[in-house]
């Protein structure tokens, strides 16, 4: 980590700004040259001492020095750029106006400060300059002293090239080794009888790593077992719970099931009235209940007594790694104990070859080393891939000795948790240094939080992680970096988008312990306020509040904090004690959720801030003050109840995120569900907006033609926008070149788009939402070949719009929505050819729907929706082989009753689909 944390202040110290400005302070450069000549020379071994310093704590001590000179250097440099941003000087010359100029009383006291600051640290750093050249000569003796002992193979191993996966190498993605048996035999106990009637747990017992999270989700995901049962909850307990929150995730899970809103009643309700509820739900369902990560009896004492004990099947699937808690939970409904165990040695080599060669074939001249490095994975799933990950990019069989021998004695013991822990160190030590600080900053996170990959990249952003690269920009650059780290099985994937790119993701629960451990008592220097008690560092450069603000102290010293992030406070906290003062270098301000209504005024002052975040919380009004923040890079004002931005905003210039609207779902009018804000006038200025939504355009179109000067644009959301308007909305996305996402609403339902006037869209256009009245289909729509997602509601077509749509290359969801007013559909053979999921949703005259065989030869989920006149399914319905899902909502009784009469020729049709639903609404339930 110390490498990551001198290698940006180099690279800081090189693209300066001030860096003019920082010469003319005389002494104090020559300081700042002589401490970055030092640490230059530093740099190269500290990755050798980063790799060393777990097992030598006088090397630990240093590079911890080296750091803190850093991050103190890092500090001084900050505090003079505030200083030139709250004194500005129109000229900086070296003669002696200027000197008069700099030389008031004031900054002649800064200039001291500094100085004597610079001068502090070069002293500091002297000292370890000694050090370093200690630890060198000791570091070059070890080598001398070590050869290489296994080395029996070829020696001519350059020729040999391992490719780069492709796919994230993820436990809980395919082709896991061993699971299938584990998995049949879970699903006979749970479907076919083998726990008998009434309430059954079922408990997966066995040491962090083996896989139960990902065996269970494999169980909870089959096809049969989501047939079988009725209701379905998945609930991540983890180590510090709430009984109340568990039960609301709870019923939630189980409204969510049935489609339909969850009570008001049961975010006021107490413990005992939830726990009635769902008892009540549950007593005539067949249900099945995963409680995962659960570390001792008191989640399951606080839960046992909500499930109902009736006839109807009820399963409990238990995931631990406490065999006491997983006997005593069976023991009471006489289930099973399933202990997973660590994968065979044949099992385990057959994982690793599939996660470390493109073949999945060991080549000869490796297979030795390869079965020395194996024999110490212990047969441990996630030890195994994250040791293939870090063998998958390395060439040369001195290399994969290098790791063998780094993998240290201590895997030979029986300590089965710190073995796989130096594994997994092992992994973040091979990171290059920009991604050590990337992985590192993920333990800001609560534990088995959905990580949003463009709310993380935003944050990398802000923290100076990332940085542009030719022509990739910093999101496409940190975007690439989290791909890194998926690929290097440090980061799952939870959720992909329909083209396949990360949406959220997360650290598996073990490797977040020993990021947790390495930043708060690392370099990184990272505070974790929760419910329990820890102890402080002395210096806190990042500091998470998680659920409460109890345990911070309150006389604790944040002059140095870069970063702060809250996550899920109660309504009941408040946040003024950390934001009274002394936060002037702040970089990160996440107020995510926080219960909060009026910014403090503190916030203003932070000259600093590059990520400001009040995303759901209630503030309304953002105030003038804000054109002091002229770092900004991100404001988050999602799901606020801001709805204008005052015009000091444009002062901005560094603005690349501009995110400002809500979603109302339970609305009278669903047209109206997206809020947006009112823009200034004169939006151009803020040139470097990579995303805008979304933009209130109803009072006018002069933000409309200023919008088609922000050329850096991805994202584009606009509200509210009149017929008049459109040939100037077209003539602004025009110039938007590299637009990925547009979103247009019209001011009303029966207010005409007009988008005809477009000759050449975007080409690189990813996602198209439009939603209003549509005369025709715009023409330009059949050139976009790189549209992956398609909706348009409300736009009334009167011609099948199929026939524009049906070549698009890359398309893969397809939405209609109040879209087409015509009477029948036809989805020509060959057409959409990489259509994925296809939903029709009132279409209110719509009476057939076509399918030539070879049409959406990949469609996996079809969904149909308040089509009332629909006779039947779509005729050719059975070419669709691939179709896995069937979703039926509010369809005439006629139309299911033809799908439910098995012996019918409407039944014969879908009985290929595995999973065909029917939703009906009975008295508004």
């Amino acid at each position: 980590m110390a490498e990551c944390v001198v290698t940006f202040l180099l690279n800081k110290l090189a693209t300066l700004p001030q860096l003019e400005q920082l010469k003319l302070l005389r002494g104090v450069w020559g300081d700042v040259e002589y401490i970055r000549d030092e640490l230059e020379r530093m740099k190269a071994f500290l990755r050798v001492a980063d790799a060393m310093e777990e097992s030598d704590e006088e090397l630990k001590v240093w590079v911890r020095q080296v750091s803190d000179v850093a991050y103190d250097t890092e500090d001084v440099l900050d505090e003079f750029s505030h200083h030139l941003a709250v004194h500005p000087q129109q000229e900086w010359f070296c003669g002696w106006l200027d000197m008069i100029s700099f030389c008031t009383p004031s900054n002649w006291t800064n200039r001291l400060r500094i100085a004597y600051k610079m001068q502090g640290i070069k002293s500091r750093v002297i000292n370890i300059s000694e050090g370093h050249r200690r630890y060198r000569y000791r570091s070059d003796v070890a080598r001398q002293e070590c050869s290489s002992s296994i080395t029996t193979a070829a020696t001519n191993i350059n020729a040999r090239n391992i490719e780069r996966r492709g796919d994230a190498l993820l436990l809980d993605e395919a082709e896991l080794v061993g699971i299938n048996q584990h998995k049949s035999l879970l699903i006979e106990c749970l479907v076919k009888g083998g726990c008998g009637a009434g309430l059954k747990v079922v408990s997966v017992v066995g040491m962090g790593g083996l896989g139960k999270t990902t065996l269970v989700k494999k169980v909870y995901d089959d096809i049969e077992v989501r047939k079988h049962f009725e209701s379905h909850m998945w609930i991540t307990v983890s180590q510090s719970f709430k009984t109340e929150e568990l039960l609301k995730d709870m019923i939630r899970q189980l409204y969510d099931g049935i489609r339909q809103p969850v009570p008001n009643s049961v975010d006021m309700g107490s413990s005992q009235m939830l726990k009635a509820s769902i008892k009540d739900f549950l007593q005539q369902r067949r249900y099945l209940l995963i409680l995962d990560d659960v570390w001792d009896l008191h989640a399951w004492e606080a839960l046992k007594y909500t499930l109902p004990n009736s006839n109807c099947d009820g399963r409990v699937l238990l995931t631990t790694r406490n065999v006491d808690t997983a006997s005593t939970a069976c023991k009471e409904s006489h289930g099973n104990v399933y202990t997973l165990k660590p994968l065979s040695q044949e099992e385990s080599w057959t994982l690793f070859c599939k996660k470390t060669f493109p073949a999945e074939s060991c080549p000869s001249y490796l297979e030795g080393i390869s079965k020395c490095i194996l024999q110490r994975c212990e047969g441990l799933p996630l030890a195994i891939v994250a040791v293939s990950g870090v063998l998958s990019t390395k060439d040369g069989i001195d290399e994969w000795e290098s790791v063998y021998r780094s993998l240290g004695a201590e895997l030979e013991g029986n300590n089965k948790f710190d073995s796989l822990k130096e594994i997994l160190l092992l992994s973040y030590n091979d990171l290059p240094y920009y991604l050590k600080s990337c992985f590192l900053y993920m333990s800001i996170f609560p534990e088995d939080y959905l990580i949003r990959r463009m709310r993380l990249i935003r944050l990398w952003m802000a923290e100076g992680f990332v940085e542009a690269k030719g022509r990739k920009t910093q999101e496409e650059v940190g975007e690439g970096y989290l791909n890194e780290l998926v690929n290097r099985s440090l980061v799952q994937v939870a959720t992909r988008t329909r083209n396949g790119r990360v949406s959220t993701c997360r650290v598996h629960d073990l490797l977040r312990e020993i990021i947790v451990s390495k930043s708060r008592g690392g370099q990184n220097l990272v505070a974790i306020a929760n419910e329990e008690n820890v102890r402080w560092p002395e210096k806190i450069r990042r500091l998470a509040v998680h659920k409460t603000l109890e345990n911070v102290p309150q006389d604790m010293v944040l002059g140095q904090l870069r970063s702060l992030l809250m996550f899920s406070l109660p309504s009941g906290d408040c946040i003024p004690t950390l934001s009274s003062g002394g936060l002037r270098l702040l970089k990160v301000l996440d107020l995510q959720g926080a219960p909060l209504e009026i910014i403090p005024n503190e916030v203003w002052n932070l000259f600093n801030l590059r990520y400001l975040s009040l995303s759901r919380t209630k503030v309304k009004v953002i105030p003038s003050s804000i054109g002091k923040l002229q770092n900004l890079e991100t404001l988050d004002l999602k799901h606020s109840y801001v709805t204008e931005l005052p015009a000091e905003i444009l002062m901005l210039h560094q603005l690349r995120h501009l995110l400002l609207y809500r979603y109302e779902k339970q609305t009278s009018s669903p047209f109206h569900s997206t809020y947006g804000f009112k823009a200034p006038q004169g939006m151009q200025a803020l040139s470097f907006l990579q995303k805008l939504c979304f933009v209130d355009v109803e009072e006018g179109s002069g933000v409309i033609s200023e919008v088609g000067h922000l050329k850096q644009l991805r994202k584009l959301g606009i509200i509210k926008l009149r017929k008049e308007d459109g040939m100037n909305l077209c003539s602004s996305i025009e110039k938007l070149s590299n637009l990925r996402s547009l979103d247009v609403t019209s001011i009303q339902d029966d207010e005409m788009i007009d988008l005809q006037c477009m000759s050449s869209p975007p080409r690189f256009l990813q996602r198209l939402w439009l939603q209003g009245r549509l005369e025709k289909m715009p023409h330009w729509i059949s050139s976009l070949d790189n549209l992956v997602k398609l909706r348009l509601r409300w736009s009334r077509l009167r011609d099948d719009p199929l026939v524009l749509l049906q070549a698009l290359p890359s398309l893969v969801e397809l939405q209609l929505r109040h879209a087409y007013d015509g009477e029948s559909l036809c989805f020509k053979s060959a057409g959409f050819l990489r259509l994925n999921i296809l939903h029709f949703h009132k279409l209110e005259r719509l009476r057939r729907v076509t399918v030539e065989d070879g049409a959406m030869p990949r469609l996996e989920r079809l969904g149909i929706f308040y089509c009332k006149l629909l006779e039947k399914v779509p005729q050719g319905i059975q070419f669709l082989t691939q179709l896995k899902s069937l979703d039926l909502a509010e369809m005439p009784n006629e139309f299911i009753g033809k799908l439910q009469d098995r012996s019918g020729e409407d039944y014969s049709v879908i009985e290929h689909i595995p999973d065909v639903r029917y939703t009906y609404w009975v008295n508004n339930q």
